[in-house]
């Protein structure tokens, strides 16, 4: 059987593969993405049992996305987004909030809490 997938969709670098090695340590594979735009044109939202994303990048902003994910999976249980960002105020919570998303992390964040918040999203898919 194979482990399930998170995708991480960040335009950092380092941040993405900081998460990659953190994710894949916990025996999920995984998916990085450098914008919205290329994780959307991949088949890996549909592969996905979570996504993390960065709220801040070019063009699809990590709300957007998280949008964009609750409308594709409206008639389902849609596949569980956990933003993170370096700046986090009352009116970007807010967002991600009516986004749908699981929580809105601000960086530099606990990786325990991190990795709470992504084994309860992988467990509804095992």
């Amino acid at each position: 059987m194979t482990s399930p997938l998170i995708s991480i969709v960040d335009d950092d670098v380092g941040m993405r593969t900081s998460l990659d090695g953190l994710v894949r340590s916990l025996g999920y594979r995984v998916s990085c993405f450098t914008c919205a735009e290329d994780f959307i044109a991949s088949d890996a939202l549909d592969e996905s049992c979570c996504i993390i994303a960065d709220v801040q990048m070019r063009d699809i902003s990590g709300i957007e996305l998280c949008w964009l994910v609750q409308e594709r999976y409206r008639s389902q249980a849609g596949v569980p987004v956990i933003l993170i960002s370096a700046f986090r105020d009352e009116r970007m919570q807010a967002g991600a909030k009516a986004a749908g998303a699981v929580v809105l992390l601000r960086k530099p964040f606990d990786g325990d809490e991190l990795v709470r918040y992504i084994e309860a999203a992988a467990s509804r898919f095992v």
